[in-house]
């Protein structure tokens, strides 16, 4: 199968979209597909406005289409609501090429909180976006629920996955050179500092060890000035952030509006467990939709407690929870939910 995947988050940003894109191509590549990507790098770009280090594309319809009219594909993904989303959605409609979609971001929350734009009018944008799509890919069955509610059509369930061999197990947390001289234990947050993290509730939550911030985001000035005591790493290769996962006591997501959270599984395939809010992303991460068990991690309303009580749970245990996950599962879902382009 030849597959074009459009996408607005690509490669050098870093984030979880990204993250599952790559992964995804990488599958369907060992699977025997091709797969072409269409990403901002290719085009003319400009930074998002309030969001440093994620460049959109410019007026990019006219390029992509004679990018797309002179591929030959079977099927087409729109993998976000950027620019070229819009662009490839039009240009879609113009060939009566049947797409699929995803909906990895709740960004009507994020408008919400960033604007204060309200949520019917940013639920009703998104809707009319995905109107079309002869498939829109939804990673949690919370989010897939809301969704339906929110009147969106077509909705396809699918899951994501992990790499338990970047992110390997340490059945007690490691020694880290440069978080060594922190006070046990330790609570880790990574991801982007913005919005819709919800990271103001880590920063202020009461803890007896220490906390640690990976990543950067609009926020990060403003929360570094006003919370001491912090220790703030930064934006950090994979490779080292998986040092940082296992040399942690408790990984804490605070986030109340993530369609999934790959973070959560990067730390559990380490054996780092997890406290979080009982809230879409979490609860697909760690409850078990068949037996009804939470596993690798605690969901409360509170989340100091959580942390405290997840601080009890054996790691083995979250190890566990994340060899549930695999991206060979995503990869395959994803291949069966597309759709021909073109009709016969």
């Amino acid at each position: 199968m030849k597959l074009v995947l459009v996408t607005d988050a690509w490669q050098p940003q870093v984030n979880g979209v990204v993250t599952t894109l790559v992964e995804l191509v990488k599958e369907l590549e060992l699977a025997g597909h091709s797969v072409e990507v269409i990403h901002p790098g290719l085009f003319k770009t400009k930074p998002c406005p309030g969001y440093a280090g994620i460049d959109l594309a410019v007026n990019p319809k006219a390029k992509l289409q004679q990018m797309l009219e002179s591929l030959e594909f079977d099927a087409i993904h729109l993998a976000t609501e950027g620019p070229l989303g819009w662009a490839a959605r039009g240009i879609c409609a113009k060939h009566q090429w049947r797409y699929t979609t995803a909906y990895h971001t709740r960004f009507p929350e994020i408008l919400k909180a960033a604007v204060k734009l309200p949520l019917w009018i940013g639920y009703a944008i998104f809707r009319h976006f995905h109107k079309h799509s002869s498939g829109v890919m939804v990673p949690t069955h919370g989010v897939l629920n809301l969704l339906s509610q929110r009147g969106f059509k077509n909705l396809k369930p699918w899951t994501h996955g992990v790499d338990v061999n970047l992110f390997s197990y340490s059945h007690e947390p490691i020694e880290y050179l440069p978080l060594a001289h922190l006070k046990r234990p330790l609570a880790v947050f990574v991801g982007r500092v913005s919005y819709e993290k919800n990271i103001e509730t880590f920063l202020k939550m009461p803890f007896q060890g220490s906390k640690i911030v990976c990543g950067v985001g609009p926020l990060e000035a403003d929360l570094k000035r006003r919370y001491e005591g912090i220790n703030w790493l930064g934006l950090l290769p994979r490779q080292e952030l998986a040092k940082v996962y296992s040399t942690a006591d408790v990984f804490v997501f605070p986030s109340r509006h993530e369609t999934f959270g790959l973070v959560m599984l990067e730390a559990m395939a380490c054996g780092t467990p997890v406290a979080a809010f009982p809230v879409d992303g979490p609860q697909e991460v760690l409850l078990n939709h068949q037996t009804g068990v939470i596993k690798g991690g605690i969901l409360s309303e509170d989340l100091a407690k959580a942390t405290a009580s997840a601080l009890e749970i054996p790691r083995y245990l979250a190890r566990q929870r994340a060899l549930e996950f695999s991206w060979e599962k995503a990869g395959t879902l994803f291949h069966d939910n597309l759709v021909k382009a073109r009709q016969a």
